[in-house]
């Protein structure tokens, strides 16, 4: 095992890699960045980003080396070097990349441009929100999914397994943005009731409230995002759980202990649960990386929670480059790490499972 683990660590190195080449190539080639923001409220425009082509301000194509810029026209010449040279556009493309990954190594992401901190330091400030949604919709998905896997295994075939199993799979088809827009409209003011709140994680007078309506006022904010979230990560787990213990119903170690005369109650939890929750307790480390990595980013942005998934969409939308790679690179190097402490998992519970020797 020790092997496997030391070539999956080695297998991240070029991964990240390749995977910070092509987003840097994309961002790179997308119309709009830094230097054509500066220029744009220099002329008196908002930022050129959403604009289209021609759109005064903005620009009309972005160039890797910033020799030529539609936006530059009738600005003087030292200004605009000193601008690219403030944004570090006074280097060509390879160099910034090379520049860029030589300082990730040693996780110094820089400053972000507009923020007036330092990336990390942004990062270190955001991530808790995106942690504790994690976490909580993990929580709430699995105390769902394996009784009511357990319960459809045990009834399989029945017409609770089939309403069950088209109530999992309407909630797994829906979108958690959408479900997230229903429930505003529905709870949050949108056109019927005013139960939650409609942004944030606290209330403005958080501070002043006691411990226990501080206690409150969280779990106030986080149910709608927390309910969002859990919809489309309960179904997998659901019908997991269910396969995993019909398969082990069905073996014959079961009716062994049957015939010595255990009661259904006994097997079940007895022997059937041990064996069966095997599977779904390794996959713990891969359900959480889905959760945290791509399902926290339109919930975070819909109820405006201050976490890593909004810090990258405004990034994005503010052509913040070193905070649009350093949390790129943030949630990469996270998801792969879980992704490998999901196959030590599963190679540690159930022995059958050899990576390694594959």
């Amino acid at each position: 095992m020790v092997h496997y683990i030391l070539r999956r660590l080695l297998l991240i190195i070029p991964t990240l890699f390749g995977i910070m080449l092509l987003n840097f190539i994309i961002v790179q080639s997308a119309p709009g960045g830094p230097v054509e923001r500066a220029m744009a409220q220099l002329h008196g425009f908002e930022t050129g980003i959403g604009m289209g082509r021609g759109d005064a301000g903005g620009s009309e194509v972005f160039r890797a080396d910033s020799t030529a810029y539609r936006g530059a026209q009738g600005i003087d010449p030292d200004l605009l070097r000193r601008i690219e040279r403030q944004y570090g556009f006074d280097r060509p493309a390879h160099e910034r990349f090379w520049i860029m990954i030589r300082s990730y190594l040693v996780f110094d992401f820089g400053e972000s441009f507009y923020r007036e901190k330092s990336v990390m330091g942004l990062i270190i400030e955001k991530m808790p929100v995106s942690i504790t949604l994690g976490l909580w919709t993990t929580l709430l998905a699995y105390a769902i999914s394996v009784p009511l896997g357990i319960a459809k295994a045990l009834r399989h075939g029945s017409r609770f397994d089939v309403w069950s199993s088209t109530v999992v799979v309407v909630g797994y088809a829906i979108p958690n943005f959408l479900f997230a827009i229903i429930l505003i409209v529905l709870f949050a003011g949108g056109s019927y009731f005013a139960w939650f709140p409609l942004r944030g994680l606290t209330s403005p007078h958080f501070h002043d409230l006691s411990l226990a309506g501080k206690v409150g006022d969280y779990l106030w904010h986080i149910t709608l995002p927390v309910l969002a979230s859990v919809v489309s990560s309960f179904a997998t787990m659901t019908m997991l759980t269910k396969n995993s213990f019909l398969d082990e119903i069905n073996k014959q170690y079961v009716m062994t202990a049957r015939a010595k005369g255990l009661t259904e109650r006994g097997v079940l939890y007895g022997h059937v649960f041990r064996n069966a929750m095997l599977i779904i307790i390794a996959g713990v480390p891969a359900a959480l990386l889905g959760i945290f990595l791509t399902g926290s980013l339109l919930i975070e942005i819909i109820f405006s929670l201050d976490g890593l998934g909004l810090l990258g969409f405004e990034a994005v939308m503010s052509r913040d480059y070193p905070v649009i790679f350093g949390t790129l690179y943030i949630f990469t190097l996270i998801g792969l790490l879980l992704k490998l402490v999901g196959d030590i998992a599963y190679m540690l519970i159930d022995p059958r499972i050899d990576f390694e020797r594959r």
